[in-house]
């Protein structure tokens, strides 16, 4: 006489789709977590770097006031590579709070969080999210920063 285990192939059926939704759920939730939200505005900045001299030397930032949320934060992390950033924190998600650069690193003006212009990071927080990056290109001696 043989065993029907018909009853422990359901079992594993319905873990296999029990584990699957749960995944899915920490996924989802886990983004949700570090998203910035940041509004979305139109930025085009057109900068010609033989005015804007500070910024051909690695390792130092300018920030650009009336762009994107709350300003944008430009930094040359070697020559002829830059990082552009959204000045606006993302903890507080106000133009008045804005993240005062400093060389590498910049401090924000309300929760005191402080980020790396290497990828926008959070050092020490409350903010949890990194900072709104805008892209970046050079273009001979003019560097763009769009969206």
């Amino acid at each position: 006489m043989q065993k029907s285990n018909t009853g422990s192939k359901a079992i594993y059926s319905g873990m296999k789709y029990l584990f699957f939704i749960v995944l899915t759920f920490l996924m989802y939730s886990s983004c949700n977590e570090i998203d910035s939200e940041i509004p979305d505005v139109w930025v085009g900045l057109n900068l010609d770097l033989g005015l804007y001299n500070e910024l051909t030397v690695p390792g130092n930032s300018a920030y650009f006031p009336n762009q994107g949320f709350g300003g944008v934060i430009v930094y040359c992390e070697i020559e002829g590579s830059y990082y552009a950033f959204d000045a606006a924190c993302t903890n507080e998600i106000n133009p008045s709070c804005r993240v005062v650069n400093d060389g590498a690193v910049g401090k924000c003006s309300c929760c005191e969080s402080e980020y790396i212009f290497i990828g926008g990071t959070v050092l020490k927080g409350p903010a949890a999210a990194p900072l709104k990056q805008y892209n970046t290109s050079l273009s001979g001696n003019i560097l763009r920063v769009y969206n």
